[in-house]
């Protein structure tokens, strides 16, 4: 029997938050689950993050009620988990709980017999009836009397909800999506689009990364004005609203309202990697100087404040502090005047919407979605300085929750950002950080083959998903692009085939979300769907692109083609769910290469990528004999060693590009020229 609580030993922040709750709380393990069935009890499983605001307010409310231990430690057995730190659990329990027909979020709670089957559950209960929801107190005596009296029906919905979380997908065989679907999806999305504000139409808006991903990829090869405006839209407004903390940098995880003004003030590692990213994307289009301006800040903000002593990257900032949200991002007009003085507060106030009565709360969120254009150099330069001296004020305050387990799936996207913006920007900085990152990685979570997930220090725990692995090898070929480093892309091959070893589902094809080692999961889950950030199914269509064309490896450009067709009907009817798989199903059967022989200016280099985008393949040779045998390009490789480019799409090189003239005429020939010049 469990007769305290077991959480004091763990390195997630997440359950060390939990550690003194009388809830007698276990981590998940085998151990917890033999206990289970030796005492007959069922289990409470709590799933939720350190940044995550519902979560707290239900800690305080239950999980630090004694009357509420007593009910859960005598008729439970209590797990807690961090769905951060074991993202492969909290995927089970969360596609049961949308099974059963209840919106997903956390706090997740869900209740499981003892071979970890769920029977029911819920998110966020109140201690008193409210909210629409029962008061926990409730539900937990409601539970463990069925649990005794009626086991029949607990047996019977955990055996429904577990074979349908295990019914094999019934795709048409050999489907392939096609040019004019992916237009289609495109069109579809766009028609969602708040064409004022950006972002998908109602609240709470969420920035929406793969979904803009994809529409930006659809938006240039031909030219689409449209799509282009309603990506330029999102992130300007983005960019100018109160989710964007304009003094510190660095977005919010989502706005509550339509006009990206009230942010749900917790800061994400993953958000600010992807943001950095399609802003890189759309300013190597459009040169919007707001873009570059929001670039280096969140890169600022990461590298100085989400940095680890390792050199990798944090997991993210709670809303909370001092047990409100928001509390450090918010400002009264006084408190302003007093930082800064009448005049310059007067000046930062009109362009950052502060006033007396507030904007939410009586308290000022900073914005300007107002006016969303820059001012002159003279009028900048002095909100830069006003901005300056109120981040210093700020840095008196007591700071949000900082949660600082490393997690490889984020770190991935954040070094792929990185690598990306330093070859963009030519920041010698941000590459050495890039590069650092990776280092860290391979040498705390890659061993034997093998990688694992979540890291405090130098202590590396837990199976990597195949999120995980897909992101790092595409944060390889990011860095590959920015050294030429053979190494990366060796590393890239070594990362897949460990991919395929502990997620390749042999029999319906694609990846497992979960490793084959996390032996304890009752279920492996099998998805294309984007979250928040893209799913590793999608993401690998382009991955194992690359890499075929790269090393000339069948059987990569084979698993490529699986995936797609695997999961073609999956997509079909909602655009909305798998978009990194619409995005990357054009780059699998429209790849753009570029073959680089000799030392070509890195100006002729830049122009290039500027009309073919960054999602492309790159390489430089110096022999024909490097590229695989079934290279379009090495037709036309030249018998000198001239510097040139070779630019192809899909079987079709242009003639080699040595200047200026040459590239635009190659571009003209592919449907390569991207937008009109001057386009912000």
């Amino acid at each position: 029997m469990i007769k305290s609580n077991l959480l004091g030993n763990e390195t997630s922040p997440y359950l060390l938050q939990h550690k003194n709750n009388p809830v007698h709380w276990m981590a998940w393990s085998p151990r917890a689950f033999q206990i289970a069935r030796s005492e007959e009890k069922p289990v409470l499983l709590s799933v939720g993050y350190a940044a995550c605001h519902w979560c707290h307010v239900m800690a305080h409310e239950s999980f630090e009620d004694t009357v509420t231990a007593q009910l859960m430690n005598a008729n439970f057995i209590n797990i807690k988990v961090d769905r951060e730190e074991r993202p492969d659990i909290d995927k089970v329990y969360m596609t049961a709980l949308q099974a059963l027909g209840q919106q997903g979020g956390w706090p997740l709670t869900m209740f499981l017999d003892g071979d970890g089957r769920p029977f029911w559950g819920g998110t966020y209960f109140p201690p008193e009836p409210k909210y629409s929801q029962p008061a926990f107190k409730t539900v937990l005596t409601e539970i463990s009397r069925i649990w005794r009296e009626e086991p029949y029906k607990i047996k019977n919905t955990a055996t429904a909800i577990i074979a349908g979380l295990q019914r094999p997908a019934t795709n048409p065989p050999n489907v392939t999506i096609t040019a004019a679907q992916i237009e289609t999806a495109a069109n579809v999305i766009l028609e969602a689009v708040d064409p004022q504000f950006g972002g998908l139409r109602g609240a709470p808006k969420f920035p929406q990364a793969p979904i803009f991903e994809f529409l930006w990829s659809t938006a240039l090869h031909p030219y689409n004005p449209a799509r282009v405006a309603a990506v330029g839209t999102t992130l300007t407004q983005i960019s100018q609203g109160g989710i964007y903390d304009h003094l510190g940098g660095g977005i919010a995880r989502y706005s509550v309202d339509a006009l990206w003004l009230v942010p749900h003030f917790e800061k994400m590692l993953y958000d600010n990697a992807q943001y950095v990213s399609l802003l890189t994307r759309v300013w190597l289009a459009t040169s919007n100087p707001l873009y570059c301006i929001r670039i280096e800040e969140t890169i600022n903000f990461v590298l100085s404040q989400m940095t680890t002593p390792e050199g990798l990257f944090a997991s993210s900032y709670d809303a909370d502090s001092e047990g409100e949200e928001g509390k450090y991002y918010i400002w009264s007009k006084s408190e302003i005047e007093t930082v800064l003085g009448p005049v310059s507060a007067s000046q930062f106030c009109h362009h950052y919407g502060v006033t007396s009565a507030g904007n939410w709360e009586r308290h000022n969120i900073l914005n300007r979605s107002h006016n969303i254009s820059l001012q002159n150099h003279e009028i900048e330069a002095s909100l830069s300085s006003a901005r300056k001296q109120l981040l210093s004020s700020r840095a008196t305050r007591p700071k949000p929750g900082f949660d600082n387990k490393v997690l490889a799936d984020w770190n991935g996207l954040m070094i792929s950002a990185l690598a990306e913006a330093a070859w963009v920007f030519q920041q010698s900085h941000w590459a050495a950080a890039a590069r650092s990152a990776m280092a860290a990685i391979l040498r705390i979570h890659w061993h034997d083959n093998r990688l694992f997930h979540s890291s405090k220090g130098t202590d590396a725990r837990h199976e990597a998903t195949s999120d995980g692995y897909a992101n790092l090898i595409t944060a390889c070929r990011a860095l590959h692009l920015l050294t030429a480093d053979a190494e990366y892309l060796n590393t890239a091959t070594e990362l897949a085939e460990a991919l395929i070893k502990n997620h390749w589902d042999q029999s319906e094809g694609g990846l497992l979300f979960a490793s084959r080692r996390a032996e304890e999961l009752p279920v492996r889950i099998r998805t294309i769907h984007d979250d928040a950030t893209p799913n590793a199914n999608g993401v690998m269509i382009a991955n194992f692109a690359a890499l075929h064309h790269l090393n000339g490896m069948p059987k990569h450009l084979n698993h490529a083609q699986k995936i797609a067709t695997a999961f073609s009907a999956d997509v079909q009817g909602n655009p909305f769910a798998a978009p990194t798989y619409l995005k990357n199903i054009r780059y699998l059967y429209d790849p753009i290469q570029i073959v680089i022989t000799g030392s070509v200016s890195r100006q002729l280099l830049y122009e290039t990528v500027c009309n073919t985008g960054l999602d492309i393949i790159i390489q430089q040779i110096t022999d024909p004999n490097m590229l695989p045998a079934d290279h379009p390009a090495r037709a036309k490789f030249s018998t000198n060693n001239d510097p040139a480019i070779f630019i192809c799409r899909g079987n079709t090189c242009a003639a080699p590009v040595r200047h200026q003239d040459e590239l635009t005429e190659a571009l003209n020939i592919l449907g390569l020229r991207m937008l009109p010049s001057g386009i912000h």
